[in-house]
């Protein structure tokens, strides 16, 4: 077990040829991305600033889309990218310096990595006997990793014989075995249908309270990271954007990016104008107005914050049908079972209306239909123009 900081950790990729022949290239999506990104005259800046302290036995993810830093910065933990700046500490001690091999850390990836002269039995107790560990340990180890993920029953196949989620499975418990105080895991399902990646994330989370380990955990896929994390740090080229609990996260984006990634469907945005009345704040959106609950006043009054355009985030599922509010009309009627996702055109954008089937005859909603909507001021959240910062923070 053990606890795991990063201070003021940055990774820079060099450029052959200089910055230069970088820009030259922008034709091409990988080099788009890191152009995306701060170029020095070192070179590609894919992590910036990087500062996280992980606690013992805590479940973190790494979340962001393709190309924020997250697999670089998991790379960085393992020992398999070198820092540029910045120090990385497992139980208060400096592992800058130290191999991968001497870093008591796991890792399982993408690909599975197995390999495939192996049977099952051997890929697991491959790392253990590298490490001279004796026969009837090996086997005791083996056997346990197996009965936990339960694949006992595959441990004399080869992989090739295995279903990706079994294959995934067998990974992880190459990995269990070691008994690593670091359990780091770089999008491990990514390459699962949606039913096994439902069923691994189950997995994942006894397994967790079974081996009872720290775990890092790198994905792009916002429900994993919403499910899985004790606390989720979200990434956008290469910077931190937010570190916080699922909860925290999803009511409270600290800025637009946040807001647009955590929760599906996305929030839905719209030009507002934020109202300071006296002491009261209240949005304007569609010729309705909402007055802000107490929370969000105290906040930002705080803040000082003045009145100003903004941009007003509200999440389907907080999104009301109402008798008058926010004209709209029906582009798109989604009938989801629980739920009917109504995607509808106001103030010239695509916003989403989850209505829940039991709520009312919602088979009466046809497309082209006109409708109204509104939202309460407990679950808005204004967004600076400029800044794009939501301005309770």
């Amino acid at each position: 077990m053990a606890t795991v900081q990063l201070k003021n950790v940055k990774k820079i990729y060099p450029v052959s040829g200089g910055t230069k022949k970088l820009r030259k290239n922008r034709g091409d999506e990988d080099e788009e991305r890191k152009v995306n990104l701060q170029i020095t005259d070192k070179g590609v800046v894919a992590v910036q600033e990087f500062n996280l302290d992980i606690e013992d036995k805590e479940f973190i993810v790494l979340v962001g889309p393709s190309g924020c830093g997250k697999s670089t910065t998991l790379r960085m933990v393992a020992g398999l990218e070198e820092i540029t700046e910045g120090e990385l500490y497992i139980d208060g001690e400096l592992m800058n310096d130290v191999a991968p091999k001497d870093r008591d850390i796991a890792m399982v990836f993408q690909n599975y990595a197995l390999y495939p002269h192996m049977t099952v039995y051997e890929n697991m107790a491959f790392s253990l006997k590298l490490r001279k560990v004796s026969k009837d340990e090996i086997d005791r180890k083996v056997r346990e990793a197996a009965e936990i993920l339960d694949i006992t029953q595959y441990l004399n196949r080869k992989p090739k014989a295995l279903s990706g989620g079994q294959r995934q499975r067998v990974a992880i418990g190459r990995a269990i075995v070691r008994d690593p105080a670091v359990f780091l895991m770089d999008e491990p399902l990514s390459n699962l249908d949606a039913k096994l990646r439902n069923q691994m994330r189950a997995e994942i989370l006894k397994l967790r309270e079974r081996i009872n380990t720290t775990f890092i955990y790198v994905t792009h896929d916002q429900t994993e990271a919403m499910t899985l994390g004790d606390r989720i740090v979200i990434m956008r080229d290469g910077y931190i954007q937010q570190i916080g609990t699922p909860q925290d996260v999803f009511n409270h984006p600290h800025n637009l990016f946040v807001a647009g990634f955590i929760g599906t469907p996305q929030m839905n945005f719209f030009d507002a104008q934020l109202l300071c009345e006296g002491d009261r704040y209240f949005v304007e959106v569609g010729g309705i107005k909402v007055e802000l609950s107490e929370d969000k006043q105290v906040r930002l009054k705080a803040n000082d914050v003045q009145s100003q355009a903004v941009t007003l985030g509200v999440r389907p599922e907080h999104t009301d049908l109402t008798d008058s509010g926010v004209p709209a009309k029906i582009d798109v009627y989604e009938m989801m079972g629980s739920s009917v996702h109504l995607h509808v055109n106001a103030e010239g954008k695509d916003v989403v209306i989850i209505v829940p089937t039991g709520d009312m005859a919602v088979e009466n909603y046809k497309m082209g239909q006109d409708v109204h909507f509104s939202f309460r001021g407990s679950i808005a959240h204004v967004f600076s123009k400029e800044t794009e910062r939501n301005l309770e923070w």
